[in-house]
């Protein structure tokens, strides 16, 4: 998998469905990692990736307004992972900024697993 495009690119259709095929073949692998990924505290690294993708979905529901993302056609979906591209310094700092609270909720996680 690791050279699957990032979220960051734009996809086109062919892309969209070759990473269709692909999530089908390993869909339940996947699942199965991380649930055991999710039983141990996240890294750094992983929480900045979270970070990053609460940015993107924050900034995703302000260009959407109120429409869903899953409501858009594909070239719909191509115009807003175009649009957040050019946006990815706001959404670095936005990030930024959320660290603390992902932290926080990674913490409340784990103790809730424990109590368990």
């Amino acid at each position: 998998m690791a050279n699957t495009e990032t979220q960051d690119e734009a996809l086109s259709k062919a892309a969209r469905m070759k990473k269709s095929r692909l999530m089908k073949m390993k869909g339940k692998m996947i699942a199965r990692k991380r649930e055991i990924s999710m039983k141990k505290k996240a890294s750094p690294e992983k929480i900045k990736k979270r970070a990053m993708k609460t940015a993107r979905d924050i900034l995703t529901k302000k260009i959407l307004k109120d429409r869903s993302k899953s409501d858009l056609s594909i070239s719909g979906k191509e115009g807003l992972e175009k649009k957040l591209n050019a946006k990815a310094a706001v959404i670095k700092k936005i990030a930024k900024k959320i660290i603390p609270q992902i932290k926080k909720a990674e913490t409340e996680r784990l103790a809730k697993m424990k109590e368990k």
